[in-house]
């Protein structure tokens, strides 16, 4: 894909496609990240040298400080988990467009197979020597071996 291409959902269908994706969001959004973590420790080492305010309490200087620089490293972190959410997208997609066709089908053969519908992968030749169905045995003939009392 070339760079003044844009992405569109079209291109996101291949794995290929996908992996490309990722690499290049990732290879954006990672120098934002280390730029805004460096910036976010800069600026809490500039205002906590700052110092008091005439009025604050104790404390309440250092308080300022993490409050001022707190959405800095909250942009960070956010920024960071967006290559997570992509990486999730990505596992999302092949596991329900990708992968859920063939699971499905494989269900289904194990299901007939368990149905006896579909032949088995190994028969036992004692199945087709005696191809009579068996008949239930009577309430009263099952419980005859049984002694009372036991």
């Amino acid at each position: 894909m070339n760079a003044a291409e844009k992405w569109t959902p079209d291109n996101l269908q291949s794995p290929a496609d996908r992996a490309i994706h990722l690499e290049q969001r990732r290879a954006q959004l990672l120098p934002i990240v280390d730029d805004l973590r460096r910036l976010a420790r800069e600026m809490d080492a500039e205002v906590k040298e700052y110092g008091p305010i005439e009025g604050d309490l104790p404390g309440q200087a250092r308080l300022r400080a993490r409050h001022v620089t707190k959405p800095l490293f909250k942009a960070a972190d956010d920024v960071e988990r967006a290559i997570g959410d992509l990486i999730a997208f990505n596992a999302r997609f092949q596991r329900s467009y990708e992968d859920l066709p063939d699971k499905r089908e494989e269900k289904r053969q194990r299901k007939a197979i368990a149905k006896g519908k579909a032949p088995q992968a190994i028969e036992s030749p004692s199945a087709d020597a005696n191809p009579e169905p068996k008949e239930k045995p009577h309430f009263g003939e099952v419980f005859d071996g049984l002694r009372r009392g036991a």
